[in-house]
């Protein structure tokens, strides 16, 4: 049955490269060769523990979850930070609840998701006036909504913190489609917490168990990528919301056995950098590849193991190209030609 999920399949493509550590911004926070490490912005006064990046045309957006509780019953709030493409400080926001799901719905519109374990609140910022807006996505599974992604001009969100039957099994919808109506939200079920999926290194089925729907990406083949992160699985849904929806699932390994996965970025075309955040180091972290990354490439965090790594999508194996972290959490590629406008100031490539 593996025809039938070749579709679905991604080879990390190139090899790895081991050989000499390239130090990061601390000793114990290091990357392999040709990778390179550095800080891109950290923590200040007010707000902490960066999680959640969004890319918008020329800056990127970082929640910063200020220790804010999950299901949002101490009543704190979450600060946005608007950067420039080299880590200088634009604008910030302020969201209630603890921010874990950002996303830029065109260029204008910044949607920010609170409280993933329970009373989910959704933001929606608009950047020009800087005006909010915010929503209360209703619950039938019992948690929260974690992430986002718009694929093909709809959105889509996780439920996330599901309530489980006495087997531990999940029959509530793990995936939604939102949209907005006049001054509400509309959810449709995509993806049912206990759907049929096709194992995609065996091409055996499988009945899912998803007890924690995390973050979504989208990958080159087109497939919507939903990390079930406690569960060590991602999902890649094939024409999601239409007759044709087909599902995979693969599980997640390193070396040491199952992993989480926070969050999984593909690498675009054309020459990009890596961003991504360790929430107990305070920090967002730059990575550059000497030669470039490879385009279509899956590149995942876990913030259990506190590494970045290649993901080959064939076998689920988690290879670590940068370890010593505390938490590795938000992930995403952002193109080098945006950066060499930021600010409007010419760069060199380096």
């Amino acid at each position: 049955m593996k025809h039938h999920v070749q579709w679905i399949a991604l080879t990390a493509i190139g090899g790895l490269w081991w050989g000499t550590l390239f130090s990061g911004p601390a000793a114990a926070q290091t990357a392999n060769s040709p990778y390179v490490l550095s800080v891109f912005a950290k923590s200040a006064a007010g707000y902490s523990q960066p999680d959640s990046i969004a890319v918008g045309p020329d800056s990127v957006f970082v929640g910063f979850q200020n220790h804010a509780a999950k299901d949002g019953s101490d009543g704190k709030s979450s600060t946005i930070i608007q950067y420039s493409l080299t880590g200088a400080v634009m604008r910030t926001f302020s969201v209630q609840g603890h921010n874990d799901g950002l996303r830029l719905v065109g260029e204008d519109s910044l949607w920010a998701l609170q409280n993933e374990d329970a009373h989910a609140n959704l933001v929606i910022i608009d950047l020009k006036s800087g005006g909010q807006q915010v929503f209360f996505p209703a619950a039938p599974h019992g948690g929260g909504y974690d992430d986002l992604r718009v694929f093909h001009d709809q959105i889509f969100m996780t439920a996330s913190n599901p309530n489980l039957d006495s087997n531990g099994v999940n029959h509530f919808p793990a995936l939604v489609r939102v949209r907005v109506v006049g001054s509400g939200l509309v959810l449709d079920p995509v993806l049912m917490g206990n759907a049929a999926a096709i194992d995609i290194p065996t091409g055996a089925p499988v009945t899912l168990n998803l007890t924690d729907p995390d973050s979504l990406s989208v990958d080159q083949r087109g497939n919507l990528v939903l990390d079930s992160q406690a569960d060590a699985e991602l999902v890649l849904i094939r024409h999601p919301f239409t007759e044709d929806q087909t599902v995979g699932r693969i599980s997640i390994t390193t070396a040491a056995g199952p992993t989480t996965v926070d969050d999984t970025a593909f690498v675009p075309e054309g020459r990009s950098f890596m961003l991504f955040s360790d929430v107990n180091a305070n920090t967002v972290y730059r990575l550059d590849a000497k030669f470039g990354f490879e385009p279509g490439t899956a590149y995942s965090t876990s913030d259990t193991a506190g590494i970045v790594g290649v993901l080959n999508l064939d076998n689920g194996v988690l290879a670590p190209i940068a370890t010593g972290f505390g938490s590795t959490r938000g992930m995403v590629f952002v193109s080098d030609d945006r950066e060499h406008r930021d600010d409007g100031r010419e760069r060199r490539d380096h």
